[in-house]
């Protein structure tokens, strides 16, 4: 589970989102990859708020990345931290290796590295600053402001041991002696993520690809302090179907987006598990299962593309896999999330009883919701553009002959079936040419269930007054 020889015997892992923006997509699947790892393994999934740009980050993005989680279903332990409010800490462990000779002062400005960055730019040369104040005397340290920078290796390389991309190299010439802190006493990202990972007890970090980079940056701060580096794990970003970096340009790309779609928390969960991970050749799972089966392993390297089909296609398999209960709920949910208003207790009584015939072949809630009109509807029920075509003369006097024999039916699907099959025979036609003008009458619209399962969930009184309005 571990590379490393003091890995405690729980697993812990982190999100650590941004508030400058909403829940994106890719960062939902992040907080998941951490979620099924953590609790697979009966660990721990922390949640950090990395809220340290203060001109950009806002409460509004830090609710709405919570509100994401919780409808995605992710739970975190412990209440989420705030890495602004941890910045003395970050600024001890900054102090502390400048005390044991680790770290150093640099009293360079920002008008002097520019300057030089522009001029080995003008000259091809690098623009890896290189401070003169690494092996300055202390005696010649001015009284000015400084920052503390690290004492990265000048020569050799650094190697990450990464979970997803195996052995990652890199020289280190190419590392510069990071800041850590500011010359006006802020820490920077680099060394706060590490600081906070250490001692909240990460054990695994699980994050996006784009960070690979910073992970030898952060390895300095660990090796200085002498502390255990986290197993990591950098996952491929996510591109669009044209094999590019996922935007608005494909369509929907924060989370929020797809619950004011109707997609299903549970097809989400599984579509995004599924994206850029896989166990054999498993498509359609439950959470339990997902939660068994993750590991690191299964975790490709290429980046995965979003497909707008396979997740309807997985979706639908949700829905039609819910318990008619919890569906409803979650309907309702929906209705409240959208802001629609709820569903009456009459509504609700016979979206419950025609759930077996509304969820499957949905892939949204809202396709769920059309078919269910003719249970939220009453009457008078006005036909749509398209069924009213269905009621011509003809129909409406064979729907008016219907009435008398339903009236003394057997309220049962065969013999509703019976009845309907014996009329449209009477005039010469089939089956499907009477469920027209019948799914007009009933629904209004010629998206629905089949017309006798609207019959059996609307039942007798209902059905008769429908098509009695109908065909009148």
């Amino acid at each position: 589970m571990s590379d490393r020889p003091d890995a405690p015997s729980q697993v812990v892992t982190r999100f650590a989102p941004s508030p400058t923006g909403a829940l994106h997509i890719g960062g939902a699947r992040t907080a998941l990859f951490n979620w099924l790892f953590a609790r697979g393994r009966g660990g721990r999934l922390l949640l950090r708020i990395e809220d340290t740009d203060r001109a950009r980050s806002t409460d509004a993005n830090r609710l709405a990345i919570l509100d994401g989680l919780i409808w995605l279903g992710l739970d975190w332990d412990g209440e989420p931290i705030s890495q602004a409010a941890r910045a003395d800490r970050h600024a001890e462990v900054a102090n502390e290796l400048l005390a044991n000779g680790r770290a150093y002062k640099c009293f360079s400005t920002q008008e002097e590295i520019e300057a030089f960055r522009e001029a080995a730019r003008a000259e091809g040369r690098s623009t890896l600053f290189r401070s003169p104040w690494r092996d300055a005397d202390p005696a010649t340290h001015p009284d000015a402001p400084y920052a503390i920078r690290i004492r990265a290796p000048q020569d050799g390389a650094t190697t990450i041991h990464d979970a997803v991309q195996g052995e990652v190299t890199l020289q280190n010439d190419q590392l510069d002696d990071m800041v850590l802190l500011r010359s006006d006493g802020t820490p920077v990202y680099m060394l706060a993520v590490v600081v906070d990972d250490h001692d909240m007890g990460v054990t695994h970090i699980i994050r996006g690809d784009d960070h690979l980079t910073n992970a030898f940056r952060q390895k300095l701060v660990y090796d200085a302090m002498g502390w255990p580096v986290p197993v990591m794990a950098h996952i491929p970003l996510i591109f669009g179907p044209d094999g590019k970096k996922l935007s608005k340009r494909h369509g929907a790309t924060g989370a929020a987006e797809y619950r004011a779609m109707g997609y299903p928390a549970a097809g989400m969960r599984n579509y995004l598990t599924r994206l850029g991970w896989s166990h054999g050749d498993a498509e359609f799972f439950t959470d339990d299962e997902a939660r068994e089966w993750f590991d690191l392993e299964g975790i490709g390297k290429s980046p995965a593309r979003f497909d707008f089909k396979k997740l309807d296609n997985l979706s639908g398999r949700h829905i039609a896999a819910a318990d008619d209960a919890a569906l409803l709920k979650e309907v309702a949910d929906y209705l409240a999330a959208s802001g629609q208003p709820p569903l009456t207790e009459r509504q609700r009584a016979l979206v419950e009883a025609a759930m077996p015939h509304l969820k499957e072949r949905a892939k949204t809630y809202p396709e769920l919701l059309e078919k269910a009109q003719f249970a939220l509807t009453e009457r008078p029920i006005e036909p749509d553009e398209k069924s009213a075509a269905a009621l011509d003369a003809v129909s409406r006097g064979i729907l008016a002959e219907l009435t008398p024999h339903l009236r003394d039916a057997s309220w049962e699907r065969d013999a509703l079936e019976g009845i309907v099959k014996d009329a449209a025979e009477r005039h010469g036609m089939g089956l499907g040419k009477l469920a027209g003008p019948l799914r007009a009458a009933l629904a209004g619209r010629t998206v629905s269930p089949s017309v006798f399962d609207m019959m059996l969930v609307l039942g007798r009184d209902e059905t008769i007054a429908r098509i009695g309005d109908a065909a009148s």
